[in-house]
């Protein structure tokens, strides 16, 4: 669980979000913003498992977050869907979603009622991907940010040079006859890699966790080149000299990595930036890539919403709120179950701790990226 900032959230009477223990939870219109524990009502912003579990009574989200719902969280769960702008009234409170540039069909939180306006981004990034629609920052008077990567160090390089820097890695690695084992979470960052590397190079290969949810944008109208399983016909040792290979960081260290014999690897997180990282991951190679805000995006998407009140969830909270109220804005934290799985693991995250025992935030589902998905 993220931990608290300095300056704790103090509610007032007429807050639209206010921290229960199920999660963020909007008074007047009776619902929660991606809760932690099962309710009657919740609005989700993404399908990371961090952001999306199990239990709910009715889901409400994006239009483009419907697969990856369905197929993490049962095909028959109770799903209204919305298309980005479009509007439902519920209890008094206009609720709308609006890009968020994080992952496929992620959407930010619009909610207005007696005249007050609120945003809850959920997760975040600024820079477009070609992935899925580029964030939008959405005017109010309130805004609830994240904080993943909330400190001055982190900046994120361009596509461009990001996919200049992977693509040369895995031409090297091919010339060499031996595969590129890229490690990345199996939603989201795995798609972005395929969207934007040069698949002229050679052939790519995906482990089981990753197919399905390429299926999911593949659906979508989002473009992927063609992916191979380990499994499928013709996949030999020699096809797979040249290849680059995605799996989840679950993959690392299992028998199935043993196919493709003396392979190079690599790990793609935002956490790459810092120093040891790579190290402590047993990679040869880190590439700095995220689908969250680096820091200045985080001042740029906080900015664009004109908001005077900001609440920052998970992440590097303290900071951001001391940054934010030195530039003279109400800032305040919240604290939440959000980022321990899925999006980008921290360096030292904590597990969630329930009645003095350290769980899991979500029991009935597994860790991101273990096991083929269903």
């Amino acid at each position: 669980m993220s931990s608290p900032s300095s300056a704790a959230a103090a509610p007032r009477t007429d807050d639209l979000v206010v921290a229960r223990p199920e999660g963020l939870y909007c008074p007047p219109g009776d619902f929660y913003i991606d809760p932690w524990r099962p309710v009657d009502r919740a609005v989700i912003t993404h399908a990371h498992s961090d952001h999306a579990r199990v239990g709910h009574g009715h889901y409400l989200a994006h239009t483009d977050s419907e697969g990856t719902l369905r197929t993490r969280l049962g095909a028959d769960i109770a799903l209204q869907t919305l298309d980005y702008g479009q509007a439902i009234e519920h209890h008094g409170v206009r609720i709308s979603l609006h890009p968020a540039g994080h992952v496929l069909g992620s959407a930010q939180v619009r909610l207005e009622h007696g005249g007050r306006v609120w945003v809850a981004s959920g997760d975040y990034k600024t820079e477009p991907d070609g992935t899925c629609t580029p964030f939008e920052p959405v005017p109010c008077d309130t805004f609830i940010t994240e904080s993943t990567f909330g400190l001055p160090i982190y900046r994120w390089p361009t596509q461009a040079v990001l996919f200049a820097e992977i693509n040369e890695w895995w031409r090297r690695n091919a010339d060499e006859g031996r595969a590129s084992v890229l490690f990345c979470y199996a939603f989201g960052k795995a798609q972005r890699i395929l969207h934007g590397v040069d698949a002229g190079i050679g052939p790519i290969v995906v482990h089981g966790a990753v197919e399905p949810l390429n299926a999911v944008y593949r659906a979508a109208g989002v473009a992927l080149p063609p992916t191979l399983r380990v499994s499928d016909p013709g996949v030999d040792a020699q096809l797979l000299k040249r290849a680059l290979v995605l799996a989840p960081p679950s993959a690392q260290g299992t028998p199935w990595m043993r196919r493709f014999g003396n392979y190079v690897d690599a790990f793609a997180s935002g956490w790459m930036q810092l120093r040891g990282t790579r190290r402590r991951r047993g990679v040869d190679r880190g590439f700095v890539m995220s689908d969250h805000a680096d820091w200045p995006g985080l001042q740029r998407a906080i900015a664009g919403t004109g908001a005077e009140r900001v609440f920052v969830t998970h992440g590097s909270v303290a900071v951001l709120v001391r940054w934010l109220t030195e530039n003279g804005l109400e800032a305040q934290g919240f604290q939440t179950a959000y980022g321990d799985e899925d999006g980008e693991e921290g360096p030292a995250a904590a597990a969630p701790v329930r009645d003095g025992e350290a769980v899991s935030p979500h029991p009935a589902l597994p860790p991101e990226g273990e096991g083929d998905m269903p």
